[in-house]
């Protein structure tokens, strides 16, 4: 009865679960024992096999499905390998990695064979489209398998994660990952050494974390928010594919080929030493692409304010606003951005041009709705330092 299991005191039936991505994972699902008997009868539980506990110990090289007596959530990868050429393959990655192959291969190589070392966060950015970074997030899951999760958003900041908490290989297709606390939730846990997992009507437990972030996005300059020293970042600018017209079935083609590179990944040897926690050096992995990103981020904050400001434009129906630095910290706080007032105040001098003024100014407020549907707007009066917005530089008419 391989489909059961019986984990601890609790019996458990292996199943797929699918995701908000498409893929799906491979999870074990409680099971009433009462229910394996009339499904399949009481006989059926004597051939149940039974394990003390649970536990996930990462391992494609030497790899135990039971570890004294303990269930191992980290999955079997199947491979055949075979010696032989992979040119298709071999093409590819030298298209994902580019000038930077050569890591990119001790990159894989390292997943493969230290699957517990600490690894930067892989970030795969094009705004052109059919550049493969889907279809290289696809290939990676026919190398690890079951140990690979590709998500989207909502899946990453789900408070539940026992989907994604013992995968080797979390990716993210089409990240926008915008608000601070997700940047610093994948930063801190891109070199977490434990994390706590949680599961709906189960209650959290804390497991050790192995798990390597791998980002793909349309959007170059500010998919996720990153530091101007920030370190753990190797973000990759992917060309279109020059043959994508004439090789509509690329991903086949290189499934084909993967009990070749397989074998080539098994037996190679890693050429970059290990330099820093995250094995490879700042310079190393710096791009041009992580500085546009960095610099992109800089204008994020811009962004956020100017849609504030149109906002209460039309909101409020005038054509002049007055905003403290406190307002706006305010105003942004509850759309979920953090900021500083000192980050706030260097946007308004350094983007708009702007200087604040001390003396009293209006605030307005929506006060209530009339049965037209109209909503009354009101204003108090404040004192301090603020900035003036005129409509006119903000909404063309």
């Amino acid at each position: 009865m391989s489909e059961y299991l019986r984990i601890g005191t609790d019996y458990y039936k292996k199943g797929q679960k699918p995701l908000c991505s498409g893929d799906t994972y491979n999870t074990l699902l409680k099971w009433k024992k009462s229910e394996i008997i009339t499904d399949e009868g009481k006989e059926a539980l004597n051939t149940i096999k039974k394990y003390d506990g649970f536990c996930c110990i990462p391992s494609h090289t030497n790899y135990h499905q039971e570890i004294k007596g303990f269930y191992n959530e980290f999955e079997k990868v199947e491979h055949n390998f075979l010696m032989g050429d992979f040119p298709k393959t071999k093409a590819f990655l030298k298209h994902i990695f580019g000038e930077q192959y050569n890591l990119g291969i001790d990159y894989l190589t390292i997943l493969w064979k230290h699957p517990t070392q600490v690894l930067p966060i892989l970030c795969l950015v094009s705004e052109k489209r059919k550049t493969g970074k889907t279809t290289f997030l696809n290939w990676l899951k026919l190398v690890f398998q079951g140990n690979m999760t590709i998500n989207k958003n909502e899946d990453f900041r789900s408070r539940f994660n026992s989907d994604w908490a013992s995968k080797l290989i979390i990716a993210v297709d089409e990240v926008l990952l915008d608000k601070r606390e997700d940047s610093e939730r994948i930063k801190n846990l891109s070199t977490a050494q434990s994390f706590k997992t949680e599961s709906k009507g189960i209650d959290k437990s804390e497991g050790f974390f192995f798990g390597k972030f791998i980002l793909c996005s349309n959007n170059e300059e500010n998919f996720i928010i990153v530091d101007k020293d920030e370190i753990r970042y190797w973000v990759l600018t992917v060309p279109t594919l020059p043959d994508v017209n004439e090789n509509p079935d690329l991903l086949k083609d290189l499934e084909k080929e993967l009990p070749y590179f397989m074998n080539y990944l098994n037996q190679r040897r890693i050429k970059s030493s290990k330099k820093t926690r995250m094995w490879f050096s700042k310079e190393q992995i710096y791009t041009v692409a992580l500085s546009k990103l960095i610099k992109g981020n800089k204008t994020y904050l811009n962004k956020e304010i100017e849609e504030i400001l149109i906002d209460s434009f039309i909101k409020f129906e005038v054509d002049e606003l007055k905003y403290s630095l406190g307002d706006l910290l305010e105003i942004l706080s509850k759309s979920n951005i953090r900021a500083s007032t000192s980050k706030i105040s260097e946007v308004l001098k350094n983007h708009f041009g702007l200087e604040s003024k001390n003396g009293s100014y209006p605030k307005y407020f929506l006060t209530h709705q009339t049965i037209s549907g109209d909503f009354i707007t009101d204003e108090v009066k404040q004192k301090g330092r603020y900035f003036t917005f005129n409509k006119e530089d903000f909404i063309k008419t």
